[in-house]
């Protein structure tokens, strides 16, 4: 968190909360009223100052002030930094920049979107990122499968079908389990779209 937002907190202590303005889509963009925020410096801002309540709602602290965040999906997107010569994902970043050093779980949902638990939380990959994700998946011996075994184990999974596939990244695997998006939110202990709750004053 910047040093001037906490000073902002430490010298207006009981500001209301914002509710409905800020979004958070399932490439990593903010979006204020439903547009895109196209300013780096203040989408760089934003992700800095962006914490979790311990009611799992998500939040852009805002100087003193919080300002709860809409999500379409997960509270993360995550990337990847890719180094084609080297043939394998260098590394695996939130759309908020911060370096994921291990992934604790796996999990296809029932649209086929790819979701990731870090030390961070979870999040799912962003769309454009998937085909090289490829590379990471693996039987769960570390065995590497090529495109057509990995999609086929992807629709068996979708059908409630158990297999053996794996996820592996910085040299651990962890297996790949279906889930359904509905249970996503309750699974993960986040909400997705917090309001403002009764009796508590309103700030636009």
């Amino acid at each position: 968190m910047d040093d001037i937002v906490k000073q902002g907190m430490a010298k207006w202590p009981n500001v209301p909360a914002v509710f409905g303005w800020l979004g958070l889509d399932r490439r990593g963009h903010w979006l204020i009223k439903g547009e895109r925020i196209s300013n780096t410096i203040v989408a760089d801002f934003i992700g800095r100052n962006y914490e979790c309540d311990g009611e799992g709602r998500w939040f852009f602290q805002n100087g003193p002030q919080r300002v709860f965040i809409s999500l379409d999906y997960t509270p993360f997107i995550y990337r990847l930094q890719w180094e084609p010569a080297a043939r394998a994902a260098q590394r695996i970043e939130t759309h908020t920049g911060r370096a994921v050093t291990q992934i604790d779980g796996a999990w296809i949902d029932d649209a086929g979107i790819v979701l990731l638990e870090s030390e961070h939380g979870v999040g799912l990959v962003d769309d454009r990122d998937l085909e090289r994700l490829l590379i990471c998946f693996s039987g769960t011996g570390g065995e590497a499968l090529d495109e057509e075994h990995i999609a086929a184990a992807i629709e068996q999974l979708q059908a409630g079908i158990a297999v053996e596939l794996g996820f592996r990244y910085q040299g651990h695997a962890v297996p790949v389990s279906a889930i359904a998006a509905a249970d996503v939110p309750a699974r993960f202990g986040f909400v997705p779209r917090p309001v403002q709750p009764a009796g508590e004053e309103e700030c636009y």
